[in-house]
């Protein structure tokens, strides 16, 4: 169940048994290139800035090819949005060269149109596209996104699958998120949106009691019973709600039962835009 906004353990004292933060990683060397259309760079240390929607030159001479590119050697860089004013032949062409010098393994992209990730995979080879995908966005994947990556052997990352924090049932009503709290100013969680939303949110926890499981971990079985390319990646910073987001990769549903959670959030039912209108401006190029 993401926490992401929702009420946290309190900053002293004893955390309840499963509230405890889970610990960062003790190296604390290593850069993401998730951030390359950022203009920024995730390091810690020192290291070259690089320009919007460029990777760094790899060098094998470098840390950035060593120990520090270890996680993106798992994983491989994607850039989380694409700058429209660079080609996305040169930003892929970037890449590859990180790829070419053994630096990482594997491409990917996030929140690029289908038109975009065919010209992307032609330059090189895209294993993973990071797209936004839950029950209450569906739209972004199913169609000619999804169809697209299968045609092209692409797998689908699906972030905020739990939309947010609001498909775990934590939240009541807009009284519970705080003052600080960034979804405040979201579309879907507006005074006049948060409402019928948590409706449907609702009639989600209702066909989750009929399986035995939490509202989350019915919505990550639900996304998980969409396809093996598919990869729902929850976030949380509690080991409990990690637990219990683990288990719904143990929850099989029947065709009959993932239905009765698509029909829990009819099309067109959700409430407000996913994102405000200047963040969704630039997704989609």
């Amino acid at each position: 169940m993401t926490t992401s906004g929702t009420a946290g353990a309190p900053a002293t004292g004893v955390s309840a048994p499963g509230t405890e933060s889970i610990a960062p990683s003790a190296d604390s060397s290593y850069w993401s290139a998730r951030r390359l259309g950022r203009q920024q760079l995730l390091e810690r240390g020192p290291g070259p800035a690089a320009e919007a929607g460029k990777a760094p030159r790899p060098s094998t001479t470098s840390p950035w090819t060593n120990s520090r590119m270890e996680c993106c050697g798992r994983r491989g860089p994607h850039p989380e949005r694409r700058d429209p004013a660079v080609p996305i032949e040169e930003t892929v062409g970037a890449m590859a060269g990180l790829v070419a010098a053994g630096a990482v393994r594997h491409l990917g992209l996030s929140e690029v149109s289908p038109q975009t990730l065919r010209r992307a995979h032609a330059v090189h080879p895209i294993s993973a596209v990071q797209l936004e995908y839950s029950l209450f966005t569906r739209d972004v994947v199913e169609g000619e996104m999804l169809a697209t990556c299968r045609e092209l052997g692409i797998g689908i990352v699906a972030y905020s699958p739990l939309g947010r924090g609001m498909l775990t049932g934590a939240l009541a009503s807009r009284d519970d998120l705080t003052a600080e709290d960034a979804r405040r100013r979201w579309p879907r969680f507006a005074e006049e949106n948060i409402d019928r939303n948590l409706r449907l949110v609702q009639a989600v926890r209702t066909t989750a009691g009929s399986l035995g499981c939490t509202p989350a971990q019915a919505v990550l079985a639900w996304l998980l019973a969409q396809g093996e390319d598919i990869v729902p990646i929850p976030g949380t910073k509690r080991r409990g709600y990690l637990e219990e987001n683990a288990t719904a990769a143990g929850i099989p549903l029947t065709p009959d039962q993932a239905d009765q959670l698509r029909a829990a959030v009819p099309d067109g039912a959700v409430a407000g835009e996913r994102y405000p209108l200047a963040a969704l401006e630039r997704l989609g190029h």
